[in-house]
């Protein structure tokens, strides 16, 4: 038995979570850039709106991981998950730019419990990630790993 609010029983096919908003200030877009992603369009207004983006973008690996971020404050850290197998797709629809304020949704596509490792459950999921005037950010799709909060019955 777990205290955790989200465990694998939580996540019913078809439930989804808001979560957000938050608003991406220029700063914290140049300084993740310098670190990880240094091209000239996540590090400079100017070369940002002379490229094809329009504007100071994120780097699309801020971009996920401020999505991340918000998952986890909504969810994740209050849940029994054991981390994710991987990622099938990650989609940049448009670009994030400074000064956007965005929202994120989850949504349960399916799951199962494991069937070699007993109170362990998969959770197939879509994210998607929309700013201000409700445009889609980004989507992407992954599978997560969560304890069952009651190992013993039938998931």
């Amino acid at each position: 038995m777990t205290d955790k609010k989200w465990a694998y029983e939580d996540f019913e096919v078809g439930r989804s979570i808001d979560f957000g908003p938050r608003t991406v200030e220029a700063g914290e877009m140049i300084e993740f850039a310098r670190e990880f992603d240094p091209q000239p369009m996540h590090l400079d207004e100017a070369a940002g709106k002379e490229s094809l983006l329009g504007g100071l973008a994120a780097s699309g690996l801020f971009t996920t991981s401020i999505f991340m971020s918000m998952m986890c404050d909504a969810y994740i850290l209050d849940s029994t998950s054991q981390g994710s197998p991987g990622v099938d797709y990650v989609n940049f629809r448009r670009p994030l730019l400074a000064g956007d304020t965005v929202r994120g949704r989850t949504t349960v596509l399916s799951k199962r419990a494991s069937a070699s490792k007993p109170g362990l459950g998969f959770i197939s999921v879509k994210h998607e990630l929309f700013n201000q005037n409700d445009e889609l950010v980004c989507d992407m799709a992954n599978s997560g790993m969560f304890l069952l909060r009651k190992p013993g019955a039938a998931a």
